[in-house]
């Protein structure tokens, strides 16, 4: 079952069937605990309709934050070594990846958001500038992980790897995030052996691709939302992105124009265009 923001209301999908959420805003959604229970008895009622348009998907997001967390792929903790090695944040990376606290870090608004269609943006003063595709939690004021998303981090490596105290520029900026295209609604984990892939065209050629599975994920993604919501509340609920596990080459950075495309089954894919 599925659940998608569009210009046209909120929809819920269940066996290629779309259904019309009316008297439910997207806020009041995200901040039910039972979500999944919810919206499985509302299916259950309701009539399916034929005013679902893929084309205006919005981004599933409203009055969320979006948080994130890093180095918990082993492939990230090497890249994050080796681009800030030269500020002395070599060992710093490899500390975090073994430490019992996770990094956790504000990523973005819903403002800042875009969603599938959408177009992402490289800073103007970066030179380094890559996608990071992400399983992207999305948790109840309660903290029950009521679904999964597709998330894409957009980083300015350079930046971050100046100084990990440049975080926050490298990271947060208009359009360094997508989300999309909906949400999975489940209260089960994803399998393990689920894949994230990623492609990214540049003038209808294909210039970089990647996948990782989910076994290679260091941190349990119910341990990463019990530290988030130590001494923190989202009475809308709130998304985290669970990092990444794959990383471009040194010698790769986003040009406009390019498209980027994300896919994890059963989600979906989650495309955009750089600015």
């Amino acid at each position: 079952m599925k659940l998608f923001r569009t210009t046209g209301g909120i929809f819920v999908e269940q066996d290629e069937q779309h259904y019309l959420v009316a008297d439910h805003g997207w806020d009041e959604l995200l901040s039910r605990d039972d979500l999944p229970e919810f919206l499985a008895g509302f299916v259950g009622r309701a009539r399916p309709l034929a005013g679902f348009r893929e084309g205006e998907v919005l981004a599933p997001i409203f009055g969320q934050e979006v948080w994130a967390a890093g180095v918990t792929y082993y492939r990230s903790r090497g890249a994050r070594m080796e681009e800030s090695k030269d500020a002395g944040g070599g060992n710093f990376y490899d500390r975090v990846y073994s430490a019992e606290r996770p990094e956790l870090f504000f990523k973005s608004t819903a403002s800042r958001t875009v969603g599938t269609g959408g177009k992402v943006r490289i800073r103007g003063d970066a030179h380094w500038s890559v996608p990071e595709p992400e399983l992207t939690l999305v948790v109840s004021p309660a903290g029950r992980i009521v679904g999964y998303t597709i998330g894409n981090d957009m980083s300015s490596r350079d930046i971050e790897g100046e100084n990990p105290l440049y975080l926050p520029q490298a990271k947060v900026y208009n359009g360094s995030c997508a989300l999309g295209p909906g949400i999975l609604i489940s209260a089960s984990p994803l399998a393990p052996s689920t894949e994230i892939a990623i492609e990214i065209l540049r003038h209808d050629r294909v210039e970089f691709t990647g996948s990782v599975e989910l076994t290679e994920l260091k941190r349990d993604p119910k341990t990463l939302v019990e530290y988030l919501l130590r001494d923190n509340a989202f009475p809308t609920g709130v998304f985290l992105m669970t990092g990444t596990g794959i990383v471009p080459p040194s010698t790769f950075t986003l040009a406009s124009s390019d498209r980027i495309r994300i896919t994890i089954e059963p989600i979906g894919t989650l495309e955009n265009e750089v600015a």
